[in-house]
This record gives C-alpha cells, sequence and structure tokens, in this order.
C-alpha cells in the first residue's frame, strides 16, 4: 500500500492557553469585524446552484438569486451597518468594479476595507496552473490598486480555494496576511517559500452564514443564536487570553428583509459591549500583529 506523506510544516503546534499574552490597540482583548463577501458570477458557469435543485445550464434561477444580493440585499446590509456606526471588510471580487461599481463606490465611500477574493465566484484557484494563478492573483491586485489608490494586502479565494503554491503567491504579490486558513482564533504565521504571512481568523465554516443555512440547515434564529453565543464566550474568555471574533456574510444570502431583522438584534448585543471589544477590520488586525514583538505570535521567524 502506498504511503502518503500528511506532515503539514506550515504551521507548528501551539496552545492557545501556553502563549504570550498582548491586547489589542485600544487595551481590549477581543477583536470583533465583520466581513461582507460581494460577488460577482457568470451567467451559465458555476455556481449557478439556486439551493433548492441542480437545474441544467444556463441556470438562470441560481444566477439571479445571487444577483439580488447586489441589486438588493447589500444595500440593507450597508444601512444596517451604518446605523450602528460599524466598520466592514468587504471581500470583493476584482470583476465587480465592473459589473457593480456603484456597490463598491458606496464602500469605498464609508472608508471600509477592501479584501482580495479572487477574480470571480465561478472559478477556484485549485482549478488553475500555477501560471494561471499567478496570472489571476497580479490581475486582481492591479485591479483593486488602480481603483483603491493602494494595493490590497488581505485576500480570501473564491469558494476559499487554494492551490499549493497559493501562499507562495500571495507572498509575491505583496499580499501580507490570509484568510483561507482558519486553524486558530488568533493570527498565527504562515510558512512560505517566499517568507511568513499572516492567516488572520476567518469563519470559513462556523460563522458564516452560506453554509450555516444552506450546507448544516441552520434556521434564521439558529444562526443569530450562534453569533450571540459566540461573541459572549469569546468575549468572556478574553479576560485571559486575545482572540479574534468575526461572521462572514454573503450579501444575497443575509441581505433578504427576514435575516436583516436577525442581524439587527446581534449588532445590538455586540454594541451594548462597545466599550470591551476592538471593532475593527482584518488589515487592521493583522497591521497590529505584526508589530508585536518578536515571539508574541505563534511561528514569527522574521
Amino acid at each position: 500500500m502506498e504511503k502518503f506523506d500528511t506532515k503539514l510544516d506550515r504551521y507548528a503546534y501551539s496552545a492557545i492557553v501556553d502563549r504570550p499574552t498582548y491586547e489589542w490597540p485600544n487595551g481590549t482583548r477581543l477583536a470583533v469585524y465583520f466581513a461582507l463577501n460581494i460577488e460577482a458570477f457568470e451567467f451559465g458557469l458555476n455556481p449557478g446552484k439556486d439551493f433548492t435543485s441542480s437545474p441544467s445550464a444556463p441556470y438562470h434561477r441560481g444566477y439571479a438569486y445571487r444577483d439580488y444580493g447586489n441589486r438588493v440585499g447589500v444595500w440593507r446590509i450597508k444601512k444596517l451597518f451604518d446605523d450602528m456606526n460599524m466598520p466592514l471588510a468587504i471581500l470583493a471580487n476584482s470583476s465587480v468594479y465592473d459589473v457593480y461599481p456603484r456597490v463598491l463606490d458606496a464602500f469605498r465611500e464609508r472608508g471600509d476595507e477592501f479584501v482580495g477574493h479572487g477574480r470571480t465566484n465561478s472559478e477556484r484557484q485549485i482549478e488553475m496552473s500555477e501560471t494561471q494563478e499567478r496570472e489571476m492573483i497580479a490581475a486582481v491586485a492591479s485591479r483593486m490598486s488602480a481603483a483603491e489608490g493602494t494595493p490590497p494586502k488581505g485576500w480570501l479565494g473564491p469558494f476559499i480555494s487554494q492551490s499549493p503554491k497559493t501562499p507562495e503567491l500571495l507572498k509575491e504579490q505583496g499580499f501580507t496576511y490570509m484568510l483561507d486558513w482558519f486553524f486558530d482564533d488568533q493570527p498565527v504565521w504562515f510558512k512560505t517559500d517566499n517568507g511568513p504571512i499572516l492567516a488572520v481568523p476567518y469563519p470559513s465554516m462556523e460563522l458564516n452564514d452560506l453554509p450555516a443555512y444552506i450546507n448544516r440547515g441552520s434556521s434564521d434564529s439558529d444562526f443569530t443564536r450562534m453569533m450571540i453565543d459566540a461573541f459572549d464566550e469569546q468575549l468572556e474568555e478574553s479576560a485571559t487570553f486575545p482572540s479574534v471574533y468575526c461572521v462572514s456574510l454573503h450579501t444575497f444570502m443575509t441581505g433578504h428583509p427576514h435575516r436583516i431583522r436577525q442581524l439587527r438584534g446581534v449588532l445590538e448585543h455586540i454594541q451594548a459591549h462597545r466599550e470591551s471589544i476592538w471593532l475593527t477590520t482584518p488589515g487592521q488586525i493583522a497591521t497590529h500583529v505584526a508589530a508585536l514583538p518578536k515571539g508574541t505570535v505563534p511561528g514569527d521567524e522574521r
């Protein structure tokens, strides 16, 4: 029988209870950020499912369902975060600049952080050659730099998909952190052949509306309870060690009226503890952590 090397040497084991303690810039130990996925899809291409069935191409119901998010849902989400005076991390496909520029203009005016999220959500990095992936990442960084005036520092691949060389390619293109690897509640330095890159926590499979509602079949109230319970628990734990709380939202999932009403209750709950947390973005988290003394953060070999 063929033997496989299952050892991963990108990051070493580290128990969170054994690490040095540090604080966030405002003296608290719980960093809180909300990530909003703003995505574009090519008509007739993956993913076209409308979550109720697997229709034949050109998948008009699946495309229309997602298009609703950028026409209607995103504006409900923006208004809610405006009302609460809370920042957002905008995880945007670069093609959104071409097909939904009005959406990105609105969040640029808010001063939110823009995070690279691939070219389109109709493709996956794992299916690309190294040359194709390098060209895609470079094109995304160039498009965002031209529009925003500064290059993006963070990355989340469409479908949270990575190839074996993605971390190296991100470093090569000047990215300083990535959200694709969620294995900790604190940022951790991640090894690449081009030097370390920060892995910042992102709820790829837990406090993420899409897998919660679609893959696990959680109800709206289930997800609301999850968001509140996780926040309360991490806030209590922050008395012992620093942590990152994050929720991932999609315009076409949370942008429906019944879910906005649920999210409003979550944000009001978090607002009540505003003095005990750091409301921020993943880029600000990465910047703060990168400046901590060597040895504070696991994997620091700089």
